[in-house]
């Protein structure tokens, strides 16, 4: 038996964008997207034989209305060390029933408890007897189905708000004191003016009357603000408190247990079968690979494509780190050739992505049919991957993305699934990573797009332009890695531009290429601020490039925010 194991990887030029074109290339069911989804995400459903399942023995379940902000509840359960999955509203009685929670959040909405149409919570939520924890909108939806009374606020309350503790309740303990006031994020247009029976406020604000309610007996919550966003200091501590005190959640989750939990999963799967793994040398497929050769062995061997078109040094890095430190079989196919030729005076960014994915589907099959068939195919597929190829309303998405990895594999590969990180957050993995001990100079990384160094040059690409970035590149991160800067930076790179300058350099006229100069901080990558470096940094690093790379005159910076702009050029 032979497993292929093909993971995508969003930091290096990877198999992403060819899985991707396979799936536009193949006709994939809808209805079978959010099959995978619903079926096959709780692992729990099918415990390895001999296991200990405890980390997933108490386990939170959010119902999704919709918030944008809706994964960001689970990163600040799972960061307590509590496992939970989020489900849109609509799942079954049955369902909800089978995954047997300690306790339920309600999440936010885009929509309105008003609205003819407005979702509404599963009856099974309450007779469940189980803590519910409403957030927002969930508190609205909860009040109003039970039998309490919501409006249209006069006084809508957008951004930073202040609340005032005037009862106790569980869910302050060790937090907030009564008589105290604490700043929260509000993000709200009704209001809930009337309470349902049992409850009571126990915390307002200016535009929110009941802006915290609680009926300790039966151990309902609501919060009309967002505990999971930064800008309420406090709210991941409520959080913990709804499922540690309330829930009764003891804490089991950890990467430690989780790594321990996988490995017998993927030893129980693949048995004594071989495993091919399509590696990137990105945080995903890194882990992945890693987790995998840790369970099985020599039975892995990973093919590493490269397409000429990585950063300086990141092909022997990824050769040095996967056979010299962890003894993993490792295919290296030098591709840059074949990609560079292909790419010759290619200027526009669709094109130069197609090309590149074509690419790497017929690079990649090449390499697999060497090794012989297989039978399954892995991937790295994350669990904001899952969540986000089925919208809230529990048909396959529409306005969210569809991702790759998610929903049917192209038919020609005829492979079963293996995805042994499909329950983790990005920083869930980048954790696992560092449990198993992956160099922190490849967890810690910073994104890097899929086409590489190809979408870093406005304009056609050569191997002159890849050799010039590249060595832009090298200067400006190890400044910025000299600085202490790195990891305060969510992305940070440079682009070649499509133009040439003036500029004297001793007693000489030079006409030379132009570059910019790009770094960013965000959390998720939806949204990116400029990092705001001083101008000593910039000054040093400007002088580097113009006096080390010869063929570049003048440096930018990029002080583009997103929106309006994207991060990376192209």
């Amino acid at each position: 038996m032979h497993i292929l194991c093909y993971l995508r990887g969003k930091d290096y030029p990877t198999l992403a964008i060819c899985c991707q074109l396979m799936l536009e290339a193949c006709s994939i069911d809808n209805a079978a997207t959010e099959r995978y989804m619903m079926n096959d995400t709780a692992k729990t459903a099918a415990p390895v034989a001999g296991l200990d399942e405890s980390l997933h023995e108490d386990r939170i379940l959010i119902l999704d209305f919709g918030s944008q902000v809706t994964q960001l509840i689970a990163r600040r359960v799972r960061e307590s060390g509590v496992y939970c999955e989020i489900w849109p509203y609509s799942s079954t009685a049955e369902r909800i029933r089978a995954f047997a929670p300690k306790g339920i959040i309600l999440s936010g909405s885009p929509a309105s408890v008003l609205d003819k149409d407005a979702p509404t919570i599963p009856e099974v939520v309450f007779a469940l007897n189980v803590p519910v924890l409403g957030i927002c909108y969930g508190q609205q939806a909860m009040c109003r189905q039970l039998g309490g009374t919501v409006e249209t606020s006069e006084h809508r309350e957008f951004g930073r708000a202040h609340i005032d503790i005037i009862k106790d309740c569980a869910l302050f303990r060790g937090t907030w004191a009564r008589g105290g006031r604490e700043q929260v994020w509000m993000s709200h247009g009704d209001r809930v003016t009337k309470l349902p029976p049992g409850f009571q406020a126990v915390a307002v604000s200016e535009g929110a009357p009941f802006a915290i309610i609680a009926d300790e007996g039966r151990r309902l919550y609501g919060v009309q603000f967002h505990p999971e966003v930064v800008h309420t200091p406090h709210g991941a501590a409520l959080l913990r408190n709804f499922t540690h005190d309330v829930a009764g959640c003891r804490g089991t989750w950890t990467m430690a247990g989780f790594r321990e939990m996988e490995i017998a999963r993927i030893r129980q799967q693949v048995g004594k079968g071989r495993v091919i793994c399509g590696l990137s040398g990105g945080v995903d497929s890194s882990v992945a690979a890693v987790l995998i050769h840790q369970a099985i062995g020599d039975q892995l061997t990973c093919i590493f494509v490269d397409p000429g078109i990585l950063r300086a040094g990141e092909a022997d890095e990824v050769i040095r780190t996967f056979r010299d430190r962890f003894n993993i079989h490792l295919i290296h196919r030098d591709a840059s050739d074949l990609f560079l030729n292909a790419l010759e005076g290619v200027s526009d960014p669709e094109i130069k992505r197609k090309t590149i994915g074509r690419l790497f589907i017929e690079v990649f099959e090449e390499e697999a049919a060497k090794l012989g068939g297989a039978e399954f195919l892995a991937q790295g597929t994350l669990y904001p991957d899952v969540i986000e190829s089925v919208s809230f309303t529990g048909g396959p998405s529409v306005t969210i993305k569809s991702h790759h990895n998610v929903g049917g594999l192209p038919e020609r590969m005829k492979m079963k699934l293996v995805e042994p990180l499909r329950e983790l957050f990005k920083d869930e993995v980048r954790e696992l990573g560092r449990e198993m001990d992956i160099p922190e100079a490849i967890v810690g990384r910073h994104p890097f797009p899929g086409p590489g160094l190809a979408i870093r040059i406005p304009g056609a690409i050569t191997r002159e332009k890849l050799d010039l970035l590249r060595r832009v590149d090298s200067i400006f991160l190890e400044e910025i890695r000299s600085a202490g800067l790195y990891d305060a930076i969510w992305q940070a790179f440079a682009v070649l531009l499509p133009v040439r300058t003036v500029g004297v350099m001793g007693d000489g006229r030079t006409y030379d290429y132009a570059c910019a100069l790009r770094a960013v901080t965000s959390t998720d990558g939806m949204t990116a601020d400029i990092y705001p470096f001083d101008m000593s940094f910039l000054n040093r690093v400007a002088g580097r490039i113009v006096n080390e790379v010869r063929g570049v005159n003048r440096v930018t910076y990029d002080i583009t925010s997103k929106p309006p702009g994207t991060i990376e050029w192209e």
